[in-house]
């Protein structure tokens, strides 16, 4: 007997995660699946790794790495040299040459309930006015960037207004906040995250976005969360409408049809063009426009009237909560600053820097730098007819290269975060400004990009519905089509919110 549901979600990330609770907020009697090729590596579904204890975390991260699992295959925090995963990751399609910034050599993907959500640094800047899709309303956008804020919990509150941040943002304001707006000022980051009275964060994961529907005592009898299920196909009827989803169970072998009125993909910006392609699904612009964020990084040792910032009554930081700096914002602000920077002190960073050890005397932050890339539709993601990739779909091949205009963008970059440096303090060895391969950032966007109409240029329409084929949507980073600098996250999670809505007929 086949199985029957109102709407499958493809993919259990943030996008995945809030089109599911928003769609069931207005639909709550409406039966709903959501699948997940990798397992549940936390006991809090799709909870944060960074919550976990050192040797939890372990174990949960090399859970997540799919073909890398076994753990036979190197990870690594270090991005400075030729890519390897990161813990909790493994590489999408390793690069065919020696160039670092050809064919995304860094492009990374995790397999694990809670998706790249169970990973991420939690980063939520408001995106700039030219980040923003002009295919949705001004109005609109600003209460669906409310609404993603709300499901992901985002606070600039995360860490405590210290001495020693203030200090860091005095510097950092002293460079950028001259005819900026209040809003575009240099400031704190809004992170997905909880304070805590120890002053370090706990950081919201996908579990914070599904909320009720995995609380035991609130969830709705509709949803169903199943993982180690790889979604084969989508599968249309003779009228092309779609009718359900083919999956087979990692664990078992077992390939069955699940019934469906509706179907969202949210399986990332290289997995959902995967789903669209093995389902016979292939419009002009499917993984097309592929699009990055070229990422600066460095480390440095803080000056020492900065490290030890006096605070108002004299004293100096002292406490653990005094000590940290936190994350701290400098908007973009195009075309101005095609830029988005964040300073992140050593625990709240995504890297490690060789052997380096931070203390009191020599704390060290990270400085990153995103800049905007020229959308091309040469940059694609490309899907073979006839290999596949360790999950039994169709292998990837990226295709990526930098304009001559990206690289005067980054030179400047550079240019830029060598001044901070200067400013700030010294680099620490191995830690100087460097543009780090591309595909680092793990910010891919636009591969099943949104449009305005039906011309080639896109795969869906502005509410996330693939054209076409009637009850399919997308969802996640790669329905946005902008060239942005900002982390993509709060984004693609208030469009993945606008899709629901229509898929409810909100």
């Amino acid at each position: 007997m086949i199985e029957e549901f109102d709407l499958v979600v493809v993919g259990s990330g943030p996008a995945g995660a809030a089109f599911a609770r928003e769609y069931l907020e207005h639909r709550s009697d409406d039966r709903v699946l959501m699948l997940e090729r990798g397992p549940q590596t936390t006991t809090v579904p799709g909870e944060s790794v960074r919550n976990l204890p050192a040797e939890v975390r372990g174990e949960a991260e090399r859970r997540s790495q799919g073909p890398n699992a076994d753990g036979h295959q190197a990870v690594s925090n270090d991005r400075e040299k030729r890519p390897t995963a990161r813990p909790g990751t493994f590489l999408v399609a390793p690069g065919r040459t020696d160039d670092p910034q050809q064919d995304m050599p860094g492009a990374l993907a995790t397999a694990t309930v809670g998706g790249m959500g169970q990973h991420w640094t939690c980063a939520c800047p408001t995106p700039g006015e030219a980040e923003l899709p002009s295919q949705v309303p001004r109005d609109e956008i600003e209460e669906l960037l409310a609404r993603g804020r709300e499901l992901l919990h985002v606070t600039q509150e995360a860490f405590a207004d210290t001495a020693v941040r203030s200090a860091v943002e005095r510097e950092l304001g002293a460079v950028f906040n001259d005819g900026r707006p209040a809003d575009r000022r240099v400031q704190a980051m809004p992170l997905a995250a909880f304070p805590t009275a120890s002053g370090r964060p706990r950081w919201s994961g996908t579990n914070v976005v599904l909320g009720p529907l995995i609380d035991d005592d609130a969830a709705p009898a509709g949803f169903e969360l199943r993982a180690e299920t790889v979604v084969r196909r989508v599968l249309r009827a003779d009228d092309g409408d779609v009718r359900g989803v083919e999956i087979e169970d990692r664990r078992t072998g077992t390939v069955q049809e699940i019934a469906a009125r509706q179907v969202v993909v949210a399986a990332d910006s290289f997995g959902t063009p995967q789903v669209l392609w093995a389902s016979g699904i292939r419009p002009r612009a499917l993984g097309h426009y592929l699009n990055d964020q070229p990422q600066i990084m460095c480390s440095v040792y803080l000056k020492p009237e900065i490290a030890r910032a006096e605070k108002e009554d004299g004293g100096h930081a002292a406490s653990e909560r005094e000590a940290m700096t936190g994350v701290s914002w400098i908007p973009f602000w195009g075309p101005e600053y095609p830029y988005h920077g964040q300073i992140m002190q050593r625990d709240a960073a995504p890297m490690v820097v060789g052997d380096v050890v931070s203390d009191e005397k020599h704390p060290i932050v990270g400085l990153g730098c995103f800049a905007t890339k020229d959308i091309r539709f040469e940059d694609r993601v490309e899907f073979s007819d006839d290999e596949v990739d360790f999950f039994g779909m169709p292998a990837p091949t990226i295709h990526y290269s930098l304009t001559e205009r990206d690289r005067a963008t980054i030179a400047r970059g550079i240019e830029i975060v060598s001044g901070l440096v200067e400013r700030m303090g010294t680099p620490v060895p191995g830690g100087a400004p460097r543009l780090v391969p591309a595909g680092s950032s793990i910010h891919y966007q636009g591969s099943v990009r949104m449009g305005a109409s039906d011309d080639g240029t896109s795969v869906c329409d502005p509410w996330g519905r693939v054209w076409g084929v009637p009850g399919l949507f997308v969802a996640g980073n790669g329905v946005i089509p902008t060239p942005t600098a900002s982390n993509p996250t709060l984004l693609s999670v208030s469009l993945a919110v606008r899709a629901a809505r229509a898929a409810a007929g909100a």
